[in-house]
């Protein structure tokens, strides 16, 4: 049996249209799931989907005259979309209004009330509509959400059900000090070890389904229904199959696995769904990979400012594959990133257009001028490449590609093959496309239709003069 190797997105929630934030993780996820797959040769289950409960969307649901179903079913389009627009590769999509995973759901919260970490209490609470969660006055800056500043602090006084959150401080840092990189990068684990070392506080799990209707029933409990993260969060293992923990099921061949999130998800990803799964007797996630944000010339990106620079944008100015490369090359996974349309057609021109582009075209013109018979023999990827993405350093596998190109340019350059004599113009040709071959071989998780043509036409026992791959902007 190969080896597996499991790895999720979180789970965008569904009340605006993908951003390039969410394309640069489920990018990211697809490079790597491409690489483990295609390059290593394992069996690989990439999972993403769609968030669909809670307050936010049922509040935009009835500003816009929709059943929450209609309003999600309508996002969730949009989510999907993004499959054929980025021409990724996942294995499971998961919609949280999906049945398997509301009975999923359902089963979890059982486990944890069966196993003593539910409980019911009235509670008084400042609560961030924006983020879904409490908040604590330190946690405010001028009685706002730093993330959601345009919204109110809503002040909540109910009867709600609760998660043993506290009782988990010490199965956590033993989980953490057991696994020295279960969070990267290495600041987002000092960040999360301090928060559990800080002390833990229940949180509410359910609403009141006479005020917010829009969620999963709590189970035995016609009066609730589950806190939107509670639901969400169990995605992770339901989009597995699970409960069924059978020996040939997917959870049990599949779990534990690897998360994406940004950086905004730390707590919920690498805290709070870590002592869900100690509660209800399942395994802890394997790693969890955090990323930063996207600011656009400094700033947020937000829809008053007019600022959001869609995928679908990319797609069209640069094609799917520049896209890809592009976002990869933002900056090193865990950092904020800063972009402009400026920016993002300086790298497109200089590496892809004029870079690889170019190099293709002069290597496939003198190939075809002086009549090259080529032969091929498959690349050796390089171990410094092969550790940077078993690392999931994806920047810094895409450094050596660059760095690869770079020399390759320079080896023309110094050789001056159209110069030679046609014998020897041969040798330094073959040589050419040896390590061009090597370098498509490389970009291939990171751009898998340019890598496949790149590939393919060098592969020929006869090289014709290409068309440009990646045309000039404008």
């Amino acid at each position: 049996m190969p080896d597996t190797f499991y790895l999720t997105t979180t789970l965008p929630y569904v009340n605006a249209e993908p951003h390039i934030g969410f394309a640069l993780e489920i990018v990211a996820g697809d490079v790597i799931a491409r690489f483990q797959r295609d390059l290593l040769g394992k069996e690989v289950v990439f999972n993403t989907g769609t968030d669909e409960h809670g307050q936010k969307i049922y509040q935009e649901a009835l500003k816009n005259h929709q059943e929450p179903q209609a309003y999600v079913d309508f996002y969730a389009s949009k989510f999907s979309e993004l499959k054929k627009l980025l021409n990724l590769e996942y294995s499971h999509f998961i919609r949280t209004t999906d049945t398997h995973h509301v009975a999923a759901a359902q089963k979890f919260w059982e486990l944890c009330d069966k196993n003593g970490y539910i409980y019911k209490k009235e509670y008084k609470t400042k609560y961030c509509v924006g983020c879904e969660l409490e908040k604590t006055d330190s946690e405010l800056v001028d009685s706002k959400c730093p993330l959601h500043p345009n919204k109110e602090i809503e002040l909540r006084e109910e009867e709600n059900y609760f998660f043993k959150f506290s009782a988990f401080q010490q199965p956590l840092l033993d989980l953490y000090a057991k696994n020295p990189e279960f969070v990267k990068p290495d600041s987002k684990m000092k960040e999360i070890t301090a928060f559990v070392q800080n002390g833990l506080q229940d949180f509410s799990i359910s609403r009141l389904k006479e005020k917010m209707p829009w969620g999963i029933p709590v189970p035995n409990d016609d009066k609730h229904v589950m806190y939107v993260w509670f639901d969400a969060l169990v995605n992770y293992i339901s989009t597995l199959g699970w409960p069924n923990n059978e020996e040939m099921s997917e959870f049990a061949r599949f779990w534990p696995g690897i998360q994406l999130a940004g950086k905004d998800n730390l707590r919920q990803q690498s805290a709070m769904w870590q002592a869900m799964l100690f509660a209800a007797g399942v395994q802890p996630s394997k790693q969890i990979l955090i990323n930063g944000f996207i600011s656009v010339a400094g700033q947020k990106m937000s829809k008053s400012l007019g600022n959001v620079i869609s995928p679908k944008e990319m797609v069209d100015r640069y094609g799917t594959d520049a896209t890809r490369y592009l976002l990869m090359n933002l900056g090193p996974f865990g950092s904020d990133m800063d972009v402009t349309w400026e920016k993002l057609d300086t790298t497109y021109t200089a590496n892809l257009s004029n870079g690889l582009g170019n190099l293709c075209s002069r290597i496939a013109k003198l190939c075809e001028k002086t009549e090259l018979k080529n032969d091929t023999l498959k690349p050796v990827l390089p171990k410094e490449y092969l550790d940077s993405l078993g690392n999931y350093d994806l920047a810094a596998a895409l450094q050596i590609t660059q760095k690869i190109q770079n020399n390759l340019d320079q080896f023309l350059a110094t050789k001056q093959p159209w110069k030679q004599e046609v014998a020897t113009a041969h040798i330094t040709l073959k040589e050419a496309i040896s390590q061009l071959r090597l370098l498509t071989e490389m970009l291939q998780p990171f751009m898998p239709e340019l890598a496949a043509t790149i590939k393919n036409h060098f592969s020929k026992t006869e090289i014709t003069a290409l068309s440009p791959l990646l045309p000039r902007i404008g």
